[in-house]
């Protein structure tokens, strides 16, 4: 082979080593808020996984932000390649505060969810704006060895709290399988703010009974991030998935 020879074939493979490497795309991490599990994304996962995404969705344990945080970030470390990171209701803290100490986060989406500033907290935020229903009469509580106190919607009340949207099978299977939440995550606070350099997506539901709309506005708006308003109850993911979908493919597409 030539000199002239060599330098086309080694061109021809940068140009389609570069091809190959502008087409991969991002992982998608989906991490669930407070009353749902995992299950609440598959039809995120399905529409994904038919364009292309690779994706995770994390069974967050919804033990308190620093845990849930913490175990977030471990679960992202074994992802390779840069990530857009979705987070629904109260884990839009959660993927706030990884975001802000990981460089593989590229972009976020925020899913009718809380995005707090550093020392604020879920229940502060909730409470800023009138119309929420997550209120003490409608939780169920079971107080845990070691102090901390677990939070269930009482069935009869969660169709009207958390999935108004939903049929009402939907509703009463949810109702029962839903996962409970730490109380200490309503009262524990941001230690970092959502980190100012990365895009962000934000759904916002303008019929949540759950995070007021007025909230997830305010909030979406004092971090710049981009708006896709969904008619909706609080549970998004299973409600109104299509516009979860545009958000996250325009958050993918922002990383190169």
């Amino acid at each position: 082979m030539t000199n002239a020879s060599a330098v086309t074939t080694q061109a021809n493979d940068h140009a389609v080593a570069s091809q190959a490497a502008h087409r991969a795309k991002p992982t998608v991490v989906l991490v669930h808020g407070a009353f749902a599990d995992s299950s609440s994304w598959n039809s995120e996962i399905g529409y994904l996984r038919r364009h292309g995404y690779p994706v995770l969705a994390i069974d967050t344990p919804l033990r308190g932000l620093a845990f849930d945080s913490a175990y977030v970030e471990a679960q992202i470390k074994t992802v390779k390649g840069p990530v857009v990171l979705v987070g629904h209701s109260y884990a839009g803290e959660v993927v706030s505060q990884v975001a802000a100490k990981t460089s593989k986060v590229k972009a976020l989406v925020y899913v009718a969810a809380l995005i707090p500033k550093a020392g604020e907290a879920a229940g502060s935020l909730i409470g800023q704006f009138p119309g929420s229903q997550l209120v003490s009469e409608n939780f169920r509580t079971v107080p845990l060895p070691g102090g901390d106190t677990d939070v269930y919607l009482k069935a009869d009340k969660f169709g009207t709290v958390y999935g108004n949207g939903l049929s009402k099978s939907a509703i009463q299977v949810a109702s029962v399988t839903q996962e409970p939440v730490a109380l200490s995550a309503f009262t524990d606070k941001a230690t970092v703010n959502p980190p100012a350099k990365t895009p962000k997506w934000a759904v916002i539901s303008t019929e949540d009974h759950a995070v007021p709309t007025a909230a997830q506005k305010f909030e979406a708006k004092r971090v710049g991030a981009h708006i896709i308003y969904t008619r909706s109850g609080h549970d998004v993911p299973s409600i109104s998935p299509g516009a979860v979908d545009r958000a996250i493919v325009a958050a993918a597409n922002s990383v190169h």
